[in-house]
Order: structure tokens, then sequence, then C-alpha cells
């Protein structure tokens, strides 16, 4: 079932394929949209309820129009979909946005499973140099020159012109510019990584940047109880490089946290 979900001062698009106990919720990254879950969707709808939507700006959600968190938005569909626990699945910036409400509502998260996770407050995980490359393009109105960067980027495992993902970064980019001084960053979460109590799994690409990677494993280091996973075949686009994996990697996490938290 697709629907449109009321979030504070705006709505977001989202799916709920329906079923029976805790859904597995889906937060897709900043450099694309929910589509970038389409490879893993069989599997995990087939055994489980799954729920995903697009954050505002992105994919088939509008643009905001007043400040907003993303951590709040996430709480607002999971009260929309009357979810009182979910397992939390987030890749890149899905991953901070998870990690931010496991820290603000513990009792809200009966699991996490991070793909290439982000995290608030993590030092020099964003790049300036990027940030400045990615403005000029802006500037210059070269939506084609922004994938190319982001491809080189983000995009390492790929060859060619790597279609499947330049569809998903091209979903993305529109959120890039229309969230600028309306998103409020959620509070930093790094140095509270210690304070994480659910069940956690953390899968990192080997083939992503060297600073994610880094910021990864120091991550994985600081959650309680957390299993780290190196991807060998992934850049920082885990469920289309390695869908399977990272379908059978979740169903894992999905039964281990139920059986330890019911």
């Amino acid at each position: 079932m697709e629907l449109t979900v009321p979030v504070k001062y705006g709505e977001v698009w989202a799916e709920d394929t329906g079923g029976e106990g805790p859904p597995l919720v889906l937060l897709h990254p900043g450099v694309a949209a929910s589509g970038v879950w389409d490879p893993v969707m069989p599997e995990l709808t087939g055994r489980r309820r799954v729920i995903r939507y697009d954050a505002r700006g992105f994919g088939r959600s509008p643009a905001p129009t007043a400040q907003y968190s993303l951590s709040a938005d996430l709480l607002a569909v999971l009260d929309h979909f009357e979810v009182e626990r979910a397992v939390l699945v987030g890749t890149s910036m899905g991953g901070a946005t998870a990690l931010s409400l496991a820290l603000d509502l513990p009792a809200r998260v009966a699991g996490l499973a991070l793909f290439c996770p982000g995290v608030t407050g993590a030092p020099a995980l964003e790049s300036p140099e990027l940030m400045a490359q990615i403005g000029e393009l802006a500037q210059k109105g070269d939506m084609e020159g922004m994938v190319a960067l982001a491809l080189r980027t983000w995009g390492a495992a790929g060859t060619g012109d790597d279609p499947e993902v330049a569809a998903q970064v091209r979903a993305a980019i529109p959120g890039w510019f229309s969230n600028l001084g309306r998103q409020v960053p959620d509070a930093g979460a790094f140095d509270r990584l210690g304070e994480i109590t659910a069940p956690c799994l953390l899968a990192l690409g080997e083939l992503d940047q060297t600073e994610v990677i880094r910021c990864n494993e120091e991550m994985a280091a600081r959650i309680p109880g957390c299993r780290l996973v190196r991807l060998s075949g992934s850049d920082h686009f885990p469920s289309l490089r390695e869908p399977d994996r990272v379908a059978q990697l979740t169903l894992d996490l999905y039964d281990s946290a139920i059986r330890a938290t019911w």
C-alpha cells in the first residue's frame, strides 16, 4: 500500500507492505531515494512486514516548506502506522537517522541493521572540498556533472555509466538543495554510541570512501555488542551491489533482535 503520510508542516511518500509482527523500516541514504531498496524488497517482503518512505525532497516526497528533523519524521511515520517497535534498517543518512531515534527513544527500536551508516557528530566525515565541488556544479546547473561526481565518489564499485546508481542519484539531488536551511541536524550521536541498547549489525563497504570506512569501524567498536561485517563488493550502495547479502544480513539481525527483545 502506497500513501502520503503527514509529518510536521509537510508530508512524505510511504509504502507499507502489511503483515504481522514488528516491521522492518527501511531508511534510504542521502545519495538515493527509497528506490535504492528495490533489489532487496522481494526477499524481505516475502517474510516480513516492510515500511519504507522517501525523506522530504527525495524521490516521491515533496520538498520541505519549514524546518524539520529526520528523526522526528521517522517517529511520525512510525506513529502513523501505529508501530510501537520496529527494526530499523538504514544506510548512510538513513543509518544516522536510525541511530538518533535509537538513542532518543530506545523503547521504539527493537534492532538496528546499519549499512555504510552515517552518524551525527562524527569528526571529519564530510569533506568541505566535496561540498564545494557540488556547489560549483549546482551554480552551473550541471545535473550530469553532479551525477558523475557522485558516481566517482560513492559508486567506486560500478563501471561505465552505471545507470542504476545514476538513476538513484538523480532522485536524490533535488533533496540536496530543497533541504538547505530546512533540515535541522539531529543532536550529535557519535559520542553517545555506547548508550545504544538495541541489537545491532553494522556492514561497511570495502570499496567505500576511506573516511567512511574508518568511521564505520569506530562506530562498530563503540556500539555495545555490535556485529561488524565487511562487504567486499560494495561501495556506498550496498543494496544495489550485494542485494542478496544485504537481505540475508537484515533478516538475520531481525530474527536475533526479536528473540532478544520479545
